[in-house]
């Protein structure tokens, strides 16, 4: 019995493309070679368009659309690298190096710093924005990792890995606004939580903001790519 693919043909960057009904404007880039910038996003996890640096232009549309969770339409023409995206981009992690205390020098994931990297590929020489500057704790409760809320951006992919990889909820977001913090169960120490020890979360956070430390330095980066479980997750896609 043959099943009906239903097919959609669409433009990226001046190329055409044909797309299963369904798809991301971010997965159809990627099959097609066609970079876009992310940070939440990680093969194999939920898109919640949360650092909002995929932003697309859609010919027709004065609004820009995230390409993670944007689903492929018949005709679409969609641009990923036009002079406002790249301003757009910048601005954006411009205020993320503002937001918390990002000191690359004194970093433990210097050199292994996915947004470190982004900020280089985007030329990002400099922060025009007033730093803030806030105190934030640092957990170092947990026998093997440690928790630096300065270094998070909150991409909430220690959330998703924790409840749909490992299936143990115990990382959240408390608070609104500038005043999130990701969390452990009840916002207890990450040592005295439920965690399962596990280290998924600490593979996938992009930053230095979760750190295994035995692993500290430019000896050890992290592997998200090499977890089982989120190559599984990806194949089942």
């Amino acid at each position: 019995m043959s099943v009906e693919v239903d097919v959609k043909t669409l433009e990226i960057d001046g190329h055409e493309v044909s797309a299963s009904a369904g798809q991301t404007i971010l997965a159809v880039a990627r099959e097609n070679d066609i970079p876009i910038p992310t940070l939440c996003h990680i093969d194999g996890l939920s898109d919640v368009g949360a650092c909002r640096l995929c932003l697309v232009e859609i010919a027709g549309s004065n609004k820009l659309m995230p390409a993670c969770v944007a689903t492929v339409q018949e005709g679409m023409v969609v641009s990923t690298n036009t002079e406002r995206l790249q301003k757009h981009r910048r601005l954006i992690l411009e205020m993320l190096f503002a937001e918390r205390n990002h000191i690359c020098s004194v970093c433990v994931s210097n050199g292994h710093c996915e947004l470190q990297s982004l900020a280089q590929e985007q030329g990002v020489t400099h922060v025009r924005l007033p730093y803030r500057y806030p105190e934030l704790p640092v957990d170092v409760s947990h026998e093997r990792f440690t928790a630096d809320h300065n270094r998070c951006i909150l991409c909430t992919r220690c959330v998703r890995v924790c409840a749909e990889i490992e299936g143990a909820h115990v990382w959240d977001v408390m608070g609104r606004g500038i005043d999130s913090l990701v969390i452990t169960d009840l916002h207890d120490e990450w040592g005295k939580s439920s965690c399962t020890r596990c280290g998924k979360c600490v593979q996938v956070c992009p930053t230095g903001a979760l750190f295994d430390k035995s692993k500290i330095g430019s000896e050890h980066p992290k592997y998200p790519d090499f977890l089982p479980y989120l190559n599984l997750m990806r194949e089942a896609q």
